[in-house]
């Protein structure tokens, strides 16, 4: 099992010199991750959690965190691919793999909210069909001295994209209905659950996204199973991943035995803590806190 850590993204505690010291402590205390998620927009008249309601760029923060680490993976958890021209969002990626020297996760979704398709010029209809196009174009940029493409949703003329990385972006998928979780045994390196997964009973849906790599002709062992912890420490709440350290350890090792490789502790979905309105620096106290409780040497 690797341990990651979400870095302040959501709501007041999301500075640049807290994201510096979580990055920091956490290299520095063994774990395998740091993690970033994406909201594009807040809509005035569909009021989403506290988490959603202001959050940094998370590709613009893992750049900034490359400088800052040299061992620790950045992963972003998850881009929605309709938002996005394929091209430059291939050369994005591909600079930031360079940057940081080889360590960049690329979490992709498919996007869920109406508003952020209207604001993006997308239609929400048929985007797993246009995600799945988005997909064989990044990897073509990435691996293909010369790329062409004739498809339902977009076109490549003859081109060529450069600096290429040496190593390609991990490519890993969200989603929680079955169709998603095939998506992701067909095509991607792994799968990233979502904050309202139901973590009891994540090895049906992990059974899923194998047997579709089975099917595919894939090798479901090579796959990735990374659940984001909606972890809240001390939190009397029902559920994993809540309440007494001691606790929290013993559920990530409960998610392990349903085969879940990887966890990363997300304090952004934490309402106390990823919200505009909380205490900035006693958000921040927690999180350090946590950090020390739940690294991977303790």
């Amino acid at each position: 099992m690797k341990i990651g850590f979400a870095v302040p993204v959501s709501g007041s505690w999301s500075t640049r010199e807290n994201m510096q010291r979580v990055a920091r402590r956490a290299e520095d205390l063994g774990y395998n991750e740091l993690w970033t998620f994406q909201r594009l927009l807040h809509p005035a008249e569909n009021p989403l959690a506290p988490a959603y309601r202001s959050v940094q760029d998370p590709t613009v923060v893992l750049s900034f965190l490359a400088g800052l680490t040299e061992r620790i993976r950045l992963g972003v958890a998850v881009l929605n691919l309709p938002f996005y021209s394929p091209a430059l969002l291939a050369k994005q990626l591909a600079t930031l793999q360079i940057v940081s020297g080889g360590r960049l996760d690329a979490g992709f979704g498919l996007g869920w909210l109406p508003e952020e398709f209207i604001a993006s010029g997308v239609l929400l209809e048929r985007r797993g069909k246009r995600s799945e196009e988005a997909i064989e174009l990044l990897r073509k940029f990435w691996t293909e001295d010369l790329v062409q493409h004739e498809g339902e949703f977009y076109e490549v003329p003859p081109v060529n994209q450069a600096p290429r990385p040496s190593t390609p972006p991990a490519i890993l998928l969200g989603g929680a209905a079955p169709v998603a979780l095939r998506r992701v045994g067909r095509l991607a390196e792994g799968w990233i659950s979502s904050s309202r997964a139901d973590l009891s009973k994540i090895d049906e849906q992990i059974s899923i996204v194998k047997d579709a790599a089975v099917e595919a002709g894939r090798d479901p062992a090579a796959l990735r199973f990374i659940v984001r912890g909606v972890t809240q420490p001390g939190n009397d709440a029902a559920g994993p991943l809540a309440g007494p350290y001691a606790k929290i350890r013993e559920d990530v090792e409960m998610l392990a035995a349903k085969g879940v490789t990887e966890v990363f502790h997300d304090l952004n979905f934490n309402p106390e803590i990823g919200n505009p309105d909380a205490d900035p620096r006693e958000s921040m106290c927690r999180a350090e806190e946590a950090l020390e409780e739940l690294a991977p040497a303790s």
